[in-house]
């Protein structure tokens, strides 16, 4: 693709050459280029047409890589890495051995600190900004940090955690936040822009500090003095502007804005004025999610991340026909909304997900039993504990990978009181694309410890509905973990179920003489069809059979089923799709050990590594846990 400035910029030293004029110009080639190059490579499309221009103005006027952007919830950063170095391998943005999908500073010094999961900024880059002033003694060395936070994450609860430690030590930290709710006009009368103006002005805080100086020299003003002064400063522009007062200001942070973040030579001018005041300071830009393309503009939820489309038409690309297998969070969707028609007392909570874990079924026909709380797990978990211990059923479905932050509310608020609450871990296993921050590999071994979880995973799509249908019934907490992607029937349904789901009860799936193979959840299809591949040749190695047990339980373990297994196999394989370290197959060997029995246990699943991004065939084939690799496993087991 050709363009006028954008294939000359190579760094953001090559954008700083640009007159502020050509900015714009700058900023529609970067739309271009990234609409063009995610309806054939997709990605998070929306979120990044959304800050072009206050990435461009960001890059233009702060002196990147030594001075610092934290960008929160990366995929608001495609400009940022098209900007840096990155615009050939842009193409290959969350392809296996491609660029990363997030932020990260592995991949670029212009990637300040990782964001993978939403709401970390200001915290890291108020670390980085002490740091550095501490470390800077020459005035003109001076490193200027950034946090830029948007797309919701400011309903986290990190952030307001930051906020607080930002109010309270020496710094000099900038945060942008990037507000992109449709309900808000940031411009509304030339008044409200004046105040921008003056609150901006490098004359005005030029002086303004030259009094406060003053002042400390004559002993007028102390610390807590010049707090004082800071809030009434803030309570009169209140006044003036009619607004009331906010968070920031509340807190003394300095706060400029509102202002239109799609004006770029604006935004230059802006920061311009205010990246040396001292202190503290929040610049509120009003953006808009997916501007500049018309359908990503017109539905922001769906062209979040929209796959590929056609360009032109602004069609997403759609699987032809029908597909009659479901994904599993529809098989979870659906029967939620069943069960809360039977059972008023469930009802549904979401950190910020209901269309991705298909929570909107329910949501749709009974909004008032459906809490969306925004960017905040730990608050899902202890309201949903709060929810059951009077008396309802809370179902929390909340990602593997995201679940992570919110361990103490599930040690503190609900296991310790055995509270009836439902996990629904969505995403376990390998995700894909979205790469380490997103892979749901560390759930199994950091509930298994927690006394009074329950934990399952279901193999197929009757599985998933009938373990749904018992964690109402029994008592305490339960977690349901599932993958991504298309969910298997067993058919069990068309005859009735012959091997219902109940509590800590596995089921065996082939019976064998010398061999067993124990899994958890729908990597038990894979090892199924690894199985059968290495067993049905008449010259196989082994024709002794080789047992297939689904445990759907990792805790409780079926213990009559290893019993038998104990007894009986003198080999043990076990596969998961998570971390091997603390996970099922440890829970197997653990067991074993306790009862006397000492097979030869091989444990299968992911060993102590973060997984890079890339396709889920591509990872699974690197990590041996799909079918060849199963394949391969067994095979040099047969052959001991």
């Amino acid at each position: 693709m050709e363009y006028k400035y954008l294939n000359k910029i190579d760094s953001p030293a090559d954008l700083k050459k640009l007159r502020v004029e050509e900015l714009p110009a700058v900023c529609s080639e970067l739309r271009d280029f990234i609409i063009k190059v995610l309806s054939k490579n997709p990605g998070h499309l929306a979120s990044s047409l959304g800050t072009i221009e206050l990435t461009v103005a960001l890059h233009y006027v702060f002196d990147t890589p030594h001075d610092k952007l934290v960008w929160d919830v990366g995929h608001q950063a495609y400009a940022h890495k098209i900007l840096t170095g990155r615009r050939d391998r842009f193409p290959t943005n969350r392809q296996f051995k491609g660029l990363s999908p997030f932020t990260n500073p592995a991949e670029s010094e212009y990637d300040a600190f990782i964001a993978g999961h939403a709401s970390n900024s200001i915290s890291a880059a108020l670390g980085l900004d002490i740091a550095e002033s501490r470390k800077s003694k020459v005035e003109s060395q001076k490193t200027n940090v950034v946090a830029i936070i948007g797309d919701g994450a400011m309903t986290g609860g990190l952030a307001f955690e930051g906020l607080n430690n930002t109010s309270m030590d020496k710094n000099n930290l900038l945060i942008v936040l990037n507000d992109n709710h449709m309900a808000i006009d940031p411009l509304k009368g030339g008044f409200t822009q004046y105040l921008v103006d003056l609150t901006t002005s490098s004359t005005y805080n030029k002086w303004r500090w030259r009094l406060f100086r003053l002042a400390a020299k004559l002993h007028l003003v102390d610390e807590r003095k010049r707090r004082a002064m800071l809030r009434r400063n803030n309570s009169l522009k209140a006044v003036l502007s009619k607004q009331s007062s906010n968070i920031f200001t509340g807190l003394n942070i300095r706060y400029f804005g509102p202002t239109d973040g799609h004006d770029v030579e604006g935004l230059v001018r802006i920061l311009s004025e205010i990246k040396n005041h001292r202190g503290p300071k929040v610049l509120h830009i009003i953006t808009k999610k997916g501007k500049g393309y018309a359908p990503a503009e017109n539905d922001q939820t769906v062209w979040h991340a929209p796959g590929e489309f056609n360009v032109e038409s602004g069609v997403r690309n759609q699987e032809s026909g029908q597909n009659s297998v479901p994904l599993w969070q529809e098989v979870f969707g659906t029967t939620l909304l069943e069960l809360a028609k039977q059972n008023e007392k469930i009802v549904g909570i979401t950190p910020a997900m209901p269309s991705g874990c298909s929570m909107n079924i329910m949501q749709k026909e009974m909004p008032d039993r459906v809490f969306d709380v925004g960017i905040a797990e730990g608050h899902a978990v202890t309201f949903s504990a709060g929810l059951a211990k009077a008396g309802m059923i809370p179902y929390c479905n909340i990602y593997s990978t995201f679940l992570q932050r919110a361990y103490d509310n599930i040690v503190h608020d609900v296991a310790l009181q055995n509270l009836h609450v439902v996990l629904c871990v969505d995403r376990a296993g390998i995700v894909g694309n979205d790469g380490a921050t997103h892979h749901g590999l560390l759930d199994i071994a950091y509930l298994r410890p927690i006394p009074n979880m329950q934990i399952c995973a279901p193999r197929t799509a009757e599985d998933l509905r009938e373990m749904m249908v018992l964690a109402e019934k029994i008592e305490g907490p339960v977690a349901i973990r599932y993958p991504r992607g298309r969910c298997p029937s067993d058919d069990r349904f068309a005859a009735g179920p012959a091997t219902p789901v109940r509590l800590g009860k596995g089921v065996k799936l082939r019976d064998g003489k010398e061999i067993a193979v124990l899994t958890i959840g729908a990597i038990g299809n894979t090892m199924a069809e690894a199985i059968e591949e290495v067993t049905k040749e008449p010259s196989a190695t082994y024709q002794g059979g080789i047992a297939h047990y689904d445990m759907r339980w990792v805790k409780p373990l079926d213990e009559d089923l290893l019993h038998e297994v104990g007894k009986k196999y003198h080999t043990i394989i076990t596969a998961e799709d998570g971390m091997i370290a603390g996970g099922f197959g440890s829970a197997v060997l653990e067991w074993m050990s306790e009862h006397g029995y000492s097979p030869r246990i091989i444990r299968l699943g992911v060993n102590n590594q973060f997984v890079e991004h890339g396709s889920t065939k591509e990872l699974y084939h690197l990590l041996k846990l799909d079918k060849e690799g199963l394949c391969e496993s067994l095979s040099q087991v047969l052959a001991m």
